[in-house]
């Protein structure tokens, strides 16, 4: 790992005379020695989870696209690259830019965007990257199509398709036509198939209403596939699903490539879901924590409240720690998280100072209040991976 990700910068603080913030964690530490609250990745864990992505994936001649949205690190999107993706997506212009930075050569914008600031930013990364957007509105084709004939690019455009959703995208086969036809007309865009995502599909916690969700939007999208066979052209994509509905995607004979993100974390609302033993991922993301105060007896407070963890997903849930008993995460304010013990009259004392593990229960949101990944193997840090797109929504 770089040696500059490993430590805070204190060289403005050393010119002035100021206190350094101390880094988070150091290459090498124990997990006893990282500063709390903090990100930790599960190296093992987390390799796990993106080669069972990729192999199950390969299997079905189906590409995996995932989606950066979920982790916002340069260093997590190359793992994946190496691993057999054929490019990532991002669901914000912004959150764009460390990736195209850093080389990342293939970036799908899968959401829409309106804007001359916004438009202008996309020209400029697709004279770097192989850049591929959506659009649902022939209002957003005319002014990328004309920045792009100015700036001499090429531009991939995806018609978004409606398949269940009930979000963005079109629900008619007039409209795609229209869509196309706009998309044609100019020689900076080229049509690049269609983006057809049910996101709350992705979260339907019985395996077969999830199975049979997916499947619906499948055939909602090969329903405009063979729309535009008929009319003979050619759709070379059919991009969409996630964790959720990746195993179903797969196997549709539909989507050409998916587009998964938490997969590589696990967080803890995917992990309540029901899974096939094949398709169950692992825990890899975990908010270490320590036990700030045990005043009250049945009662503990750790140092992860509101500001370290997003609870728009579930409260986060305790993993573990090296003393007995599992305390459930009950309450959150803004620099507290209080759990119950087993009684409420049990003896909190022991605990005072214990450092433990949670499981957040959204991985998306949580990330993005870190500046950084602790990157641990064997319960030893190897690295601390920069999240670059953190705050990057405009």
């Amino acid at each position: 790992m770089p040696d500059s990700v490993n430590t805070v910068s204190t060289s403005a603080n050393a010119a002035t005379g100021g206190i350094a913030v101390p880094p988070v964690a150091r290459v090498g530490d124990s997990l006893a020695h990282v500063a709390t609250p903090a990100l930790l990745l599960d190296l093992d864990v987390f390799e796990a989870n993106v080669a069972r992505m990729a192999s199950r994936a390969a299997a079905h001649g189906v590409a995996v696209r995932p989606h950066a949205k979920a982790h916002k690190s340069v260093t997590i999107a190359r793992e994946q690259m190496a691993a057999g993706a054929v490019g990532i997506c991002c669901q914000k212009v912004t959150e764009a830019i460390p990736f195209v930075n850093a080389g990342i050569g293939n970036i799908h914008i899968s959401n829409e965007f309106v804007g001359e600031a916004r438009v202008a930013l996309a020209v400029a990364m697709a004279a770097r990257v192989a850049l591929s957007v959506c659009v649902d509105d022939v209002r957003q084709v005319a002014p990328l199509g004309k920045a792009a004939q100015r700036a001499g690019v090429r531009i991939a455009v995806l018609p978004e398709v409606d398949v269940g959703q009930g979000r963005c995208g079109v629900d008619s086969t007039h409209a795609v036509g229209e869509l196309i036809d706009a998309i044609d007309h100019y020689e900076g865009l080229r049509f690049g198939g269609l983006q057809a995502y049910h996101g709350s599909a992705q979260h339907i916690d019985s395996w077969d209403r999830r199975r049979d969700t997916a499947r619906r939007a499948a055939d909602r999208a090969s329903a405009y596939v063979r729309f535009l066979d008929a009319r003979d052209i050619a759709c070379p994509v059919v991009t969409g699903g996630g964790t959720g509905t990746a195993e179903f995607d797969i196997e549709s004979g539909v989507y050409t490539e998916i587009q998964p993100g938490s997969y590589v974390f696990l967080d803890g609302h995917y992990g309540s879901l029901e899974w096939r033993d094949e398709w169950r991922f692992r825990h890899g993301l975990f908010l270490a924590s320590t036990v700030m105060s045990t005043a009250r007896e049945g009662i503990i407070v750790c140092d992860a409240g509101l500001k370290s963890v997003a609870t728009d997903s579930g409260l986060p849930r305790f993993w573990s720690s090296q003393q007995a008993g599992t305390p459930h995460y009950r309450t959150a304010s803004d620099e507290h998280g209080v759990l119950e013990l087993a009684s409420p009259a049990e003896d909190s004392s022991a605990w005072l100072g214990e450092p433990i593990l949670l499981v957040p229960g959204h991985c998306d949101p949580t990330v993005n209040l870190y500046d950084r990944y602790v990157a641990v193997r064997h319960e030893r840090v190897e690295g601390l991976w920069p999240i670059e797109a953190r705050g990057l929504s405009q």
